[in-house]
């Protein structure tokens, strides 16, 4: 059996031990669970939803296919009758989430499942994993798209992106976030996001002459190259683009940008824009790259480096200084009752959960009130029906419709929730509904009691 990220076995051992034992005791009532984070990454002021097309198109490919079934039938843990059971089993349930590309903040759910016990839980490890990684790349991207206004980002991390997928799809996450288009070939295909590349130092080094090198990449690409040119001294294949680019030019051959990857990139692009103007090219741009982050490149243009653009890798693509969302994956009723984990530390608030999200007078996002599905509270709810008895209700928005939603979001947001420094935390809050079912629920560990479906606002 390959390696294959869409298996169903692509989960964790206990999922598939709770369904044997969900099997024998014929329990498969209705549960729901919902994602949401408990916290934001230290020094983040928001995150991006993200990933949710991907889950939607493993929801609806769910199923065993006749390998699994066999490796399962005889790897010694689970029983025949059980295994027989998950033949059929598809995923059938209804799935409510927030939009690709919409902010949120802790505790807020951005997805809930409404299924039969063990498709519900069956699923939570890939949901976690496709949800998480998307939200935690898009939130880091996103920061970096608004410190670097009106630069073209391209994204250069497959290379040391935490494997296959890691790297498409960080690609896609970025992207969505901003990003103007990467380096990596199949997300090209796959998501029509547009590739851009230059060159590599081999690329140089394979040449007994830099300007060989340059002169060569040129012809290749006449109607626009970017050359790398820090492989030996910087300054001084600047100083040799200078004639070939004129020369080139008179053959209709442009040259669109150099490309700086080490060294003081603020002071190295000084300079280089210093050799360029002078030596009569105003037009050819200066591209950086080289352990990038958005701190790194909002250094750069407050300090006014003549830098047009910038790729981003691994920093980006790895979340090097978060490299995981604290979210979870957690059941919020079973069987009509509402439920609650009092793990110390990681209490959730049970029930099924509606965000809603109030605006002031300029349009700035004001505050969100968390509370139960039913119980309306001024704003605009956030969760929308996506998925119905196992399927899509309508075909899933373009990149180009989510990196939209999300420059609308993120202009929603104070210029303090926008900065890159630590704000204030935006306003959740927890309505009445919510705090009087979570009671409930905790009596009930004592004496059982009926729960409450809705409940008042939170005015």
């Amino acid at each position: 059996m390959g390696v294959n990220a869409d298996s169903v076995l692509l989960t964790d051992l206990y999922q598939l031990t709770m369904l044997q034992a969900y099997h024998d005791q014929d329990m498969n009532d209705t549960a729901v669970f919902e994602f949401f984070a408990r916290k934001l990454p230290e020094g983040r002021n928001f995150l991006v939803a993200a990933g949710l097309a991907q889950l939607v198109d493993y929801l609806e490919a769910l199923r065993f296919d006749a390998d699994e079934l066999a490796w399962l039938a005889q790897c010694g843990r689970f029983s025949k009758a059980f295994v027989d059971s998950l033949a059929n089993l598809r995923f059938t349930g209804d799935v409510q989430a927030m939009p690709e590309g919409t902010l949120f903040f802790p505790d807020e759910p951005i997805l809930r499942i409404v299924a039969p016990l063990r498709e519900a839980q069956l699923v939570e490890t890939r949901i976690v994993n496709l949800l998480q990684f998307q939200t935690l790349i898009s939130s880091k991207a996103a920061r970096v798209r608004l410190a670097a206004p009106g630069r073209r980002l391209i994204d250069f991390g497959l290379r040391r992106a935490h494997g296959a997928e890691a790297g498409l799809l960080s690609a896609r996450a970025s992207f969505l976030a901003g990003f103007d288009g990467t380096s990596n070939v199949l997300a090209g295909v796959r998501w029509n996001i547009p590739l851009a590349g230059t060159m590599a130092h081999s690329f140089v080094l394979a040449h007994d002459s830099e300007v060989a090198a340059f002169e060569h990449f040129a012809r290749s690409y006449p109607a626009a190259c970017t050359l790398l040119i820090d492989t030996y001294d910087t300054e001084a294949a600047a100083r040799a683009i200078v004639p070939l680019a004129h020369r080139l030019a008179r053959e209709g051959i442009v040259i669109q940008a150099v490309r700086l990857d080490s060294g003081d990139l603020g002071e190295h692009a000084r300079r280089v824009r210093e050799i360029l103007d002078a030596g009569g090219l105003p037009d050819i741009a200066i591209f950086a790259s080289g352990n990038l982050d958005e701190y790194a490149v909002s250094a750069l243009v407050a300090a006014g480096a003549p830098i047009g653009g910038f790729g981003v890798g691994t920093r980006m693509n790895t979340s090097a200084d978060h490299p995981y969302l604290d979210c979870a994956y957690k059941m919020q009723e079973y069987r009509g009752i509402a439920r609650r984990k009092h793990s110390e530390g990681k209490t959730t608030w049970p029930g099924r959960k509606q965000v809603f999200r109030r605006f002031d007078s300029a349009g700035l996002m004001a505050g969100d009130a968390l509370t139960l599905e039913g119980n309306t509270q001024p704003g605009l709810p956030l969760l929308e029906p996506v998925m119905a008895a196992g399927r899509r209700l309508a075909p899933a928005p373009s990149l180009a419709e989510i990196r939209e939603r999300l420059v609308a979001q993120l202009a929603g947001l104070s210029p303090a929730q926008r900065a890159l420094t630590p704000a204030p935390p935006y306003s959740v809050e927890v309505c009445p509904a919510l705090h009087d079912l979570a009671r409930q629920v905790d009596q009930r560990r004592v004496a059982p009691v009926r729960p409450v479906v809705n409940g008042a606002g939170c005015g």
